[in-house]
């Protein structure tokens, strides 16, 4: 008798073993191997063999005979979500949304479904999480009523590719890939098998007809998107919601785009008329009139938007095994930024309990906030409130060095422009400013003007 073939695919990653394993070789995850039956392994063989046959009938060409594809974008009516995507909406592109439970999601997209609604575009927005009354209820809310958006609470991949043939759609809205089924692949619902095929579906008939996807995911504990890795891989855009559900204000992040930059940073403030547009990050994060012992202001760029932020540190003495502990900073570099402190200026921190926040539930990813850490340390440790007028700018390195910054000059104008006086800063500007810089190329300098 003929050994009958096995196959194991991860249900994390999509990686495929003949044998199985505890722990995925590939995401180092335990316990996600699980045996494809008879019918999946033969689905999974016809695909690759039809794909292979494709590519045969394919011949390169040299790149200089290749001409190049004219992008055309429209805008999402959202000045924050057509700045990550580069510009606007690309027609024939896939994007995938993800975030945590409750952070807007649902909301922004249903949000541009009625702004692109209300512009004579057809809009098709498939949920298989919520029913149209649901639905409706939030489009009350964000005023996206318009006889141009069409709901379809459905599940089932051929009912909803039927609609999209049947209709001439613009813009089309998948809430959530998770929830999609084919009746074509025999898995359940969001499994790795799913969930490749679907998309793979989704993307051929966004090429074709030149019809931009948008596609809500679920994330994981960890941060990322539920399912295989190769989800991301396929499409051509990847934006992350960030921020403290608690809070009002949302960051969306692009981590992936094939259309434009991943620099830019949306952000959204959520009130009782839904996800909108933040009109003014001026004076968000900061409060220069409240300013004490153990703050420091400085300016980091999100993407190209400068935005001041207040830096606050707690140092006290410690009883017991001393305490680092930082909130919106990385921990690992709070701990380098003291060790320094203590090899360079002989500050007995050891003995110290220091705790780092950044007001405003926002997270820093630069290190152009180092010096305004170190100046919020001293302050609180020497118990002196530091000047509301002063910003700290400078990257701090191991020898004591304040090494420069990108994007100076335009960190200087936001500083101006919110009424500030003075920066601390690593080197001379390259163009005029009627902000006093006071240079420090070493942390002792620092010190000595304070």
């Amino acid at each position: 008798m003929a050994k009958k073939k096995t196959l194991f695919e991860c249900q994390a990653c999509g990686f495929q073993s003949p044998r199985w394993m505890g722990k995925c070789t590939s995401c180092n995850q335990w316990e996600t191997m699980v045996e494809l039956t008879a019918d999946q392994i033969k689905f999974l063989n016809e695909t690759s063999r039809s794909s292979s046959t494709g590519s045969a009938l394919s011949k390169a060409k040299p790149i200089t005979q290749i001409e190049e594809d004219n992008i055309t974008r429209f805008s999402s009516g959202s000045s924050e979500l057509d700045l990550v995507l580069g510009g606007g909406v690309v027609p024939g592109s896939l994007t995938l949304i993800g975030g945590s439970p409750g952070i807007g999601k649902s909301t922004l997209l249903l949000k541009i479904a009625g702004n692109l609604s209300r512009q004579q575009k057809k809009v098709l927005y498939v949920s298989g999480e919520e029913s149209a009354g649901q639905i409706k209820l939030r489009a009350n809310r964000l005023d996206a009523n318009h006889e141009n958006l069409f709901l379809l609470p459905e599940i089932s991949l051929s009912t909803v590719l039927s609609e999209i043939s049947n209709e001439r759609y613009k813009f089309i809205v998948i809430d959530s890939i998770q929830t999609l089924y084919s009746d074509e692949t025999p898995s359940a619902p969001g499994s790795v098998t799913q969930v490749r095929t679907i998309t793979f579906e989704l993307m051929r008939v966004a090429k074709s007809l030149h019809i931009p996807i948008f596609i809500i995911g679920h994330i994981t504990k960890d941060g990322s998107i539920a399912g295989p890795r190769v989800l991301e891989h396929m499409v051509d855009t990847v934006l992350y919601f960030e921020g403290d559900t608690n809070s009002e204000l949302r960051l969306l992040r692009g981590f992936k785009n094939r259309f434009g930059s991943t620099n830019e940073v949306g952000i959204f403030e959520m009130n009782k008329s839904g996800l909108n547009d933040a009109k003014s990050m001026a004076g968000r994060f900061f409060d220069k009139d409240k300013l004490q012992s153990g703050s420091a202001l400085t300016v980091i760029m999100e993407g190209s938007r400068p935005i001041i932020i207040e830096v606050q540190a707690l140092v006290c003495e410690a009883y017991g095994h001393p305490k680092r502990s930082s909130t919106g900073f990385d921990n690992n570099r709070l701990g380098m930024l003291l060790a320094l402190l203590e090899k360079k200026l002989d500050l007995p921190l050891g003995t110290y309990d220091v705790f780092i926040n950044i007001s405003g539930g926002i997270k820093i990813n630069e290190p152009s906030a180092d010096l305004a850490i170190i100046a919020a340390i001293l302050s609180s440790y020497r118990d002196r409130e530091l000047s509301s007028e002063t910003l700290f700018l400078g990257e701090v390195s191991l020898t004591g060095e304040i090494r420069e910054i990108s994007g100076l000059t335009q960190r200087l104008k936001e500083m101006k422009t919110q009424g500030f006086s003075k920066a601390v800063i690593p080197n001379k500007p390259m163009e005029e400013t009627e902000i006093k810089c006071f240079i420090a190329d070493e942390v002792s300098k620092v010190v000595e003007w304070m």
